[in-house]
């Protein structure tokens, strides 16, 4: 997640609330709802596999994945190697920035009407000071393992469903903007809802919920509700992730956040857990953002709420 200065709009979507069910569960939590089309449980050690991978790609390139590094750029790779086995078409989008070179990788699921996308994404970029495993490795990781869920069950939505990763967001969301920027009128206008991933596997972790749209929201807030967590409104990120660009071309934003360098509260930690007047990530933007640096809990529930919000949200 970059740092900036937080910004807000608003834009409207709409799913019915009959893809809203009951069922399934997350281990040691409660029965959780799921979407008609049967959202899977994501295992949360598939998801740990990607973050040891790109871990690894970090430590072998300087200790970075940062925008025109190597480490970047075979982070991209390795996710596009698992998206080409799955059977997506992607496509790798290149930009320059700072004098770099940089990529976003889009991956398309084949089938769905293609006058109504459902986007997920995540910046797969970290700084320089480290490996960026929260940030934002942790989503790009549950966007990943839900693509690669999609492809397993041969999940054959409604909606066309396309999913992201973006380079330099660390320069201010320049990947996504770029993106955003190349799409014509008509294909703006075709994306029913972007949902944005950064940072949702925090060490001392809350749960937030973008406010911008309405449907979005209430999806990922039907979903905690199921499995007996609070979510608070995300106010950090304000205008600091992908989900901008997006939402300042008048596309219908939401997403899930566990928290950067704001301190969590007595509030919070009561009801959450972890530890009050410290922060959600106290490794944010550091050379300890490392595989270390993850709440287990955090990063399934976020997956799970991620997959949930894919199915009901294309079906």
């Amino acid at each position: 997640m970059k740092l900036s200065i937080p910004g807000r709009a608003s834009a409207t979507a709409v799913v019915s609330a009959a893809v809203l069910l009951t069922g399934g569960s997350i281990a040691g939590a409660a029965p959780a709802p799921v979407a008609a089309a049967a959202a899977p449980d994501l295992p949360v050690a598939n998801v740990k596999a990607h973050l040891t991978q790109l871990q690894s790609i970090a430590t072998a390139n300087g200790g970075n994945r940062a925008h025109g590094r190597a480490g970047y750029k075979a982070s991209l790779d390795y996710v596009k190697a698992k998206l080409d086995a799955a059977g997506f078409t992607t496509t790798v989008q290149q930009f320059t920035s700072s004098g770099r070179t940089g990529y976003n990788l889009i991956a398309d699921w084949p089938g769905g009407d293609t006058g109504k996308v459902v986007m997920a994404g995540s910046h797969l970029d970290s700084v320089t000071a480290g490996p960026g495993i929260n940030d934002n490795g942790s989503g790009s990781a549950a966007v990943l393992e839900t693509a690669l869920a999609v492809a397993r069950a041969g999940y054959q939505p409604t909606k066309h469903l396309r999913f992201a990763w973006w380079g330099a967001e660390e320069l201010g969301m320049v990947g996504s903007r770029y993106y955003v920027n190349s799409l014509t009128t008509a294909n703006r206008s075709k994306i029913s809802g972007y949902l944005n991933f950064d940072m949702i596997g925090s060490p001392n972790p809350g749960y937030f919920v973008y406010d911008d749209d309405p449907t979005i929201e209430k999806t990922f807030k039907t979903y905690f509700t199921g499995i007996g967590v609070a979510t608070e409104i995300e106010t950090e990120g304000d205008g600091r992730s992908d989900h901008a660009p997006f939402k300042n071309a008048g596309i219908p934003v939401g997403g899930l956040f566990s928290g950067a360098d704001y301190i969590k509260t007595s509030a919070q930690a009561a009801k959450w857990g972890g530890t009050a007047g410290k922060a959600f990530d106290a490794c944010y933007h550091s050379s300890c953002d490392k595989s270390s640096n993850i709440n287990d809990t955090a990063l399934d529930r976020n997956t799970d709420a991620l997959a949930y919000a894919v199915w009901g949200l294309s079906a």
